[in-house]
């Protein structure tokens, strides 16, 4: 069987991980065996599984020179700068649970990326079995300046100036400098105890003893380190943010009746149903109204969006009810997250992942004239897009006799007849290179079109 080493995977002297078929699995090098047989024997990776801390894996084979195992397959791996604000906070109170409970057992973890966590299952869960190392006593934790940059960093940006300072670690893969985090929260942030001392006086002595060369004596006891924790773990949870965004409550401002709300959404259940589906993304899916009707029916439901209030209202939504197969994000499809990293490809890209996904659907629900006349993006290459996330694409045309659409193109004042081409004929004909037309259905008592396509 091919196997496929990841090549995001290659910074860690432990090991690294490789695809095998359909598995995932992970080699782990003579370096780490005695960390890896430890936390075995002592029962503490179970006991990370059974609070679903950590993703499981198994042995799959071992000898001198290395040990396989395998982990339990995460069919859409997601990142932290396409988390809504309180994911990005679970996220980093997982990474603190996790650390609290290493001490508990005598061990440590030797990272806190943010990129270590993704969202599964409505939650966010640990994904890197080689992190952690044994405690020595005494020592810091090793970890605490990155937990920092790629956590505390982001979500205090966010609260003091909004959150498309959620986005930081697509462009500072490291995390923010302590001394640019520093310089950037405003003077009213050094009142708080917490930050003055994780952020403000962190970033003093970390630039000095970093031109000093000096070695600084970084003894803390077990119970200093519990202590300091617990005050970030405090900190972060109390945490909030107060932005309006554009798509906030979006369905409160619908325009059109309850009967035509309710024929979209049979419509779109039934859609799903027909194509014999057990997966699809939901592009421009707000908080998962209509991709909720699906639910029951689906294994996985990615619903997204680029307005990050949408999203935690789907969130908040999902931990309330539990619903295990709805992932939201925060994505933007006029500009979707690219290849980051070493050589691009170190975290990939939202097309590339959706396509590795080999979703059966995909839903575009009150999105294309937004696409079209706000982002200016001609209907062949928003056809295109829509040709990459899945083979099946349930669409909805509002006609240029739609309020939205009207308001719209009225936005446009003097360039309005730039966008005469916005029609549904002109729309059926660009979509025509990519899909065929299965079902093409008006929805009573508005100006909007339902069409089922299918990739050619």
């Amino acid at each position: 069987m091919e196997s496929k080493r990841i090549t995001s995977s290659f910074r860690d002297p432990s090991g690294y991980v490789f695809i095998e078929g359909n598995t995932v699995k992970r080699v782990l090098k003579p370096i780490y065996f005695e960390q890896y047989n430890s936390l075995t024997a002592s029962g503490f990776y179970q006991n990370l599984f059974d609070k679903k801390y950590l993703i499981r894996h198994q042995e799959v084979s071992k000898n001198q020179t290395e040990i396989i195992i395998e982990a339990s397959k995460i069919p859409f791996i997601n990142y932290p700068y396409e988390w809504s604000f309180l994911q990005y906070k679970h996220a980093a109170l997982l990474t603190l649970k996790i650390q609290k409970l290493c001490l508990e057992h005598n061990f440590t973890l030797k990272d806190a990326s943010a990129f270590n966590i993704t969202f599964h299952e409505g939650k966010p869960i640990f994904i890197d079995t080689l992190s952690f190392d044994f405690y020595q006593e005494n020592n810091p934790w090793l970890a605490y300046k990155q937990f920092i940059q790629h956590f505390l960093g982001p979500l205090v940006l966010t609260k003091y100036f909004g959150q498309d300072h959620l986005k930081t670690l697509a462009l500072h893969l490291e995390g923010i400098s302590l001394q640019k985090l520093s310089q950037l929260l405003p003077f009213k942030s050094y009142l708080s105890p917490t930050l003055l001392t994780n952020i403000h006086l962190l970033a003093k002595y970390d630039k000095k003893y970093e031109s000093d060369k000096k070695t600084v004596n970084n003894n803390l006891s077990k119970a200093s380190q519990v202590k300091l924790l617990n005050g970030l773990y405090d900190f972060i949870a109390n945490l909030s943010v107060n932005e309006n965004t554009e798509w906030d409550h979006y369905y409160n401002q619908i325009n059109y009746n309850d009967a035509a709300y309710q024929f979209k959404k049979q419509f779109t259940k039934a859609w799903f149903l027909s194509i014999k589906a057990e997966n699809l993304i939901d592009i421009g899916g707000n908080d998962g109204t209509f991709s909720r009707e699906l639910k029951d029916v689906a294994k996985l439901i990615i619903v997204a969006d680029v307005d990050p209030n949408a999203v935690e209202q789907n969130y908040k939504q999902i931990l309330k009810n539990k619903e295990k197969s709805i992932l939201p994000i925060v994505a933007d499809v006029l500009n979707p997250s690219a290849n980051y990293g070493f050589n691009n490809e170190e975290r990939f890209s939202f097309i590339d992942r959706v396509k590795d996904s080999n979703l059966d659907g995909c839903l575009a629900l009150a999105v294309i004239h937004h696409i079209t006349l706000s982002g200016n993006i001609p209907f062949s290459l928003s056809a295109q897009f829509f040709s990459k996330m899945a083979p099946h694409l349930l669409i909805e045309f509002p006609t240029r006799e739609d309020s939205w659409v009207q308001f719209l193109l009225d936005s446009k004042r003097e360039f309005k007849n730039h966008f005469d081409f916005y029609n549904e004929e002109n729309f059926e004909g660009e979509y025509a290179v990519y899909f065929e037309i299965v079902k093409k259905v008006k929805i009573d008592s508005s100006e909007r079109i339902l069409y089922s396509l299918k990739r050619r």
